[in-house]
């Protein structure tokens, strides 16, 4: 099967209305990659994996929250992503699903994953590439191009670290062997009244709400 043009995108972290808008915009692809990080933070981790689930010829990567999801506990120290691992992962049901996720998955000449090592890579972060690689994880979209090899960051769909209402993504072209970084802009206020309503921690509320806007 030729599938010619794939969606790329990564840590949509339960964010639901970016999550539907990306897909709304893009309308029908051939396929479907998922580089992790469905879950946490955000309010819909369930609707987002069912949503990612249903997706064509979809490839769908494990991430360190869903590693955490399965795990029952987040192993890291930050206080304010253990609050919002607090408040997502009691009313998570999809673990059966999760637990199927891929560790990469190869599209081209790209291993795609991710991330490295366990690394964050940012656009300033010294790396020598062993391969192409398409990664998500640091929230952060770029092109990184090192050692003859290439890597992409397709960013974050549902938490954008520097602009908190805009949802990063990949798109793939097979025909032209192209990848195009894309950038939309979303309603995240939708988001912060589901945490209001649902009696988020003030710090969780915040972290949406103060955060820039594009």
């Amino acid at each position: 099967m030729n599938l010619v043009k794939i969606l790329i995108y990564s840590d949509v972290h339960g964010n639901l209305p970016a999550f539907e808008k990306m897909l709304k915009v893009e309308g029908v692809c051939d396929g479907y990659i998922c580089l992790g990080d469905l879950v946490n933070y955000a309010p819909w981790s369930n609707e987002c994996v069912d949503l990612a689930a249903s997706l064509p010829n979809s490839v769908l990567i494990m991430g360190n929250h869903e590693e955490a999801f399965i795990n029952g506990f987040y192993p890291g120290t930050n206080p304010l992503v253990q609050d919002f691992f607090k408040m997502t992962f009691p009313s998570f049901q999809k673990k059966e699903v999760i637990t199927s996720f891929v560790s990469e998955s190869k599209l081209d000449t790209f291993i795609c994953t991710h991330t490295i090592n366990k690394s964050y890579i940012f656009p300033d972060t010294q790396i020598i590439l062993d391969n192409n690689y398409i990664i998500g994880h640091s929230h952060h979209q770029f092109q990184y191009n090192n050692n003859n090899f290439t890597l992409y960051n397709s960013g974050s769909v549902g938490q954008n670290r520097k602009y908190i209402n805009e949802i990063n993504y990949l798109v793939y072209d097979s025909d032209s062997k192209s990848i195009t970084m894309k950038s939309l802009i979303y309603n995240v206020d939708i988001v912060v009244n589901e945490m209001i309503r649902l009696s988020y921690p003030v710090e969780c509320v915040n972290y949406y709400r103060n955060k820039m806007l594009k």
